[in-house]
């Protein structure tokens, strides 16, 4: 015996309207249901998974050495820094972990500098470290910021990109993770004051201090200048861990000026043989940012301090093969998605380091070298029958010569 039901042809199964009195009734089975009410039943479904940004369990927060073999993957050396980062991250899951208990002991936060030259890593070690985080992580570059009322970025659109990275759910972004790169580009620009205002230097460092310590800061959802009129969002940073890092290049005199100072006595020959000339930041100390041209208040908010070491010749020779995101593995991958099998010879990339050390702009020197290289091969190979290339030293020499001809103007 079938079972029949009876149903209302012409109205809706939950609000009970006729159909000349919606847009769109959509039957189903057994029922029917207008587009107002689908859309409120997808409004309920969306709020009750709202926040993609749980606070993990004390027991799921990945301890320091996992978060640094994570790292390891795309990262080649840089050990020191790694391990800085690895704790940060850990310790600042478990403030998140405990927040609400009642203790007399109140776990403050431990904001990062990372001090590098260019092309050795800092983007990518933030960028890195943000694909494991169940927090909302955030990267603001420090060049566009100005003091408020000047053309450029306010301070606080650091917290809009991190409330946008959240999908605007307040909570959780008040305890995610911003990196604030290039942070040398704010420095002051000289130690004697000026007739005219520093709005892109001691202006900006001025307006992170409130950021970087912990405060309710009134932040425009999507931009404060253009956009007036838009209601603003209290956000409190106090749970917000900053990382921060700059390349302050020329930082190496000042070190190395600090450094002959204290070399001093019967004992200075011994003590300046034991320096290591080549690299200087591994002596890097707060005061030496102060004579760069960090305001001391913003280095005192800043209390981890780190370093990230030149790229030598084996550390590039890695770069290039080791990591999963390779950058000879991406041209890899771009050619098999044309059937095209590509390889290289192990001479090509001695050549490509030495190149990159010559020219001093560490990892970012390779991809350089590399697409110099690989940018004919890339526009003449998808329009031939090819199926497997290989890259020779004398065809990658032969690139670069002519690629630097043109530059030069020869």
């Amino acid at each position: 015996m079938s079972k029949t039901r009876t149903i209302q042809e012409d109205c809706c199964s939950f609000c009970g309207r006729p159909r000349a009195a919606v847009d769109l009734l959509i039957r189903g089975e057994t029922a029917f249901i207008c587009d107002d009410c689908a859309e409120q039943a997808y409004g309920i479904v969306q709020e009750g998974k709202k926040s993609n940004f749980i606070p993990p369990d004390r027991e799921e927060i990945k301890k320091p050495a996992e978060v640094k073999a994570f790292l390891d993957q795309y990262v080649i050396g840089q050990d020191e820094a790694k391990k800085y980062l690895a704790v940060a991250v850990y310790n600042h899951y478990k403030r998140l972990s405990r927040k609400g208990e009642r203790d007399d002991v109140e776990i403050e936060k431990s904001n990062i500098i990372m001090v590098g030259r260019t092309g050795t890593g800092k983007t990518l070690l933030a960028r890195t470290i943000a694909k494991m985080l169940r927090v909302p992580f955030a990267i603001v570059d420090a060049t566009v910021l100005t003091e408020a009322g000047y053309v450029g970025e306010d301070i606080e659109s650091i917290l809009t990109r991190l409330l946008q990275a959240a999908d605007y759910d307040l909570e959780a972004a008040e305890r995610g993770i911003v990196f604030i790169d290039e942070l040398d580009k704010i420095a002051r620009k000289g130690d004697n004051p000026s007739i005219t205002r520093d709005v892109s230097g001691e202006g900006v460092q001025q307006g992170l201090l409130k950021l970087l310590e912990g405060s309710i800061v009134n932040v425009p959802p999507q931009g404060g200048r253009k956009h007036p009129e838009q209601k603003m969002i209290p956000v409190d940073t106090k749970d917000i861990l900053f990382i921060c890092g700059g390349a302050f290049d020329g930082i190496e005199q000042k070190i190395a000026r600090r450094l002959n100072t204290r070399v001093v006595g019967f004992n200075a020959g011994k003590a300046a043989e034991r320096v290591d000339r080549d690299n200087l930041l591994k002596y890097i100390a707060p005061q030496d940012l102060k004579a760069f041209g960090l305001i001391p208040e913003i280095i005192g908010r800043l209390p981890v301090l780190t370093y990230l070491e030149p790229l030598d010749k084996k550390a590039l020779r890695a770069i290039l093969t080791e990591p999963k995101n390779a950058i000879t593995r991406q041209y890899i991958k771009l050619f098999a998605l044309d059937n095209i099998q590509l390889n290289f010879d192990e001479e090509v990339f001695e050549y490509i380091v030495d190149k990159a050390i010559e020219f001093k702009l560490g990892a970012r020197g390779l991809r350089s070298i590399c697409e110099a290289i690989m940018t004919d091969l890339m526009f003449e190979i998808p329009s031939q029958d090819c199926h497997n290339v290989t890259i020779t030293r004398d065809y990658a020499a032969k690139k670069l010569d002519k690629t630097s001809a043109l530059r030069l103007g020869a």
